[in-house]
C-alpha cells in the first residue's frame, strides 16, 4: 500500500501506478458529475466547454448557496455541502466518459461493475472510494466552486471544483483487474461458509 498526492492534471502513467488498497490525494481541478449531467451529455448529445482530459470527476450533486459572482465567489456559487453519490447508477457512463472525454478518475460511494472494471483496465483509469456520510469532512477539503456548466440542471450542473487535500481516497477498484468490493464479497463467503461449515450446517 502506497500514498499518492496528484496535482491535477494526472497521466495514463501515473493512474496505472496505482493498486487496490492504495490512498490518494487531489490538489487542484476537480469536477462534479452525476445522473443528469451525464444523460444529458451522452444521451442527449449535450457536450461542455470544460475539459475533462485527465481529470477525476466526483459523483455528486452538491447543495450550494448562490453568492453572486464576486472574485471570492467566480462561479457565484459558494459551497454548502458537498457530497458524494452512489456510483452504481452511472455504470453505463465510465467508459464513453473515458473514450470521448478522457476522465481518469472517477469518485464515489459503492463502487462500480463489470463494464467500468474493463473500461479502467483498457483505458487507464481508478475508481476512488469515499465512505458514506462523510459529505461535511469532503465539503472542507471544496476552496471554491470555479466555475459551471449545464446549469440548467442544477443541481445536477457540472461543477468546477477548486480542492486542496480532497483525501486519503481508497483506491477501491484499479486498472489491473483489482477489485476492493468483489475482494471483501469473496471474503464474506468464505467466513459464511466457514461458520456454516463449524455448524455442521450444509450450504
Amino acid at each position: 500500500m502506497a500514498h499518492y498526492d496528484f496535482n491535477m492534471p494526472v497521466t495514463e502513467q501515473q493512474v496505472r501506478a496505482l493498486r487496490v488498497n492504495d490512498t490518494v490525494t487531489l490538489n487542484g481541478t476537480l469536477y462534479g458529475i452525476r445522473d443528469a449531467t451525464l444523460i444529458h451529455m451522452f444521451d442527449r448529445g449535450r457536450t461542455t466547454r470544460f475539459d475533462l482530459k485527465g481529470h477525476a470527476v466526483i459523483h455528486t450533486a452538491p447543495n450550494v448557496k448562490w453568492m453572486g459572482e464576486t472574485a471570492a465567489y467566480p462561479s457565484g456559487y459558494a459551497p454548502i455541502c458537498i457530497g458524494t453519490t452512489t456510483s452504481a447508477r452511472m455504470e453505463r457512463f465510465t467508459r464513453p466518459l473515458m473514450e470521448q472525454y478522457g476522465a481518469r478518475i472517477v469518485i464515489g460511494k459503492g463502487g462500480l461493475f463489470a463494464a467500468s472494471q474493463a473500461a479502467f483496465k483498457d483505458l487507464g483509469g481508478v475508481y476512488l472510494a469515499i465512505t458514506g456520510g462523510a459529505a461535511a469532512l469532503e465539503t472542507t477539503w471544496i476552496e471554491s466552486i470555479e466555475d459551471v456548466d449545464l446549469d440548467d440542471l442544477n443541481p445536477e450542473s457540472l461543477w468546477k471544483f477548486r480542492v486542496k487535500g480532497f483525501g486519503p481516497l481508497l483506491v477501491a477498484m484499479d486498472s489491473h483487474g483489482g477489485n476492493l468490493y468483489t475482494q471483501v464479497n469473496q471474503a464474506a463467503r468464505d467466513k459464511r461458509a466457514a461458520v456454516l461449515a463449524a455448524l455442521g450446517v450444509k450450504s
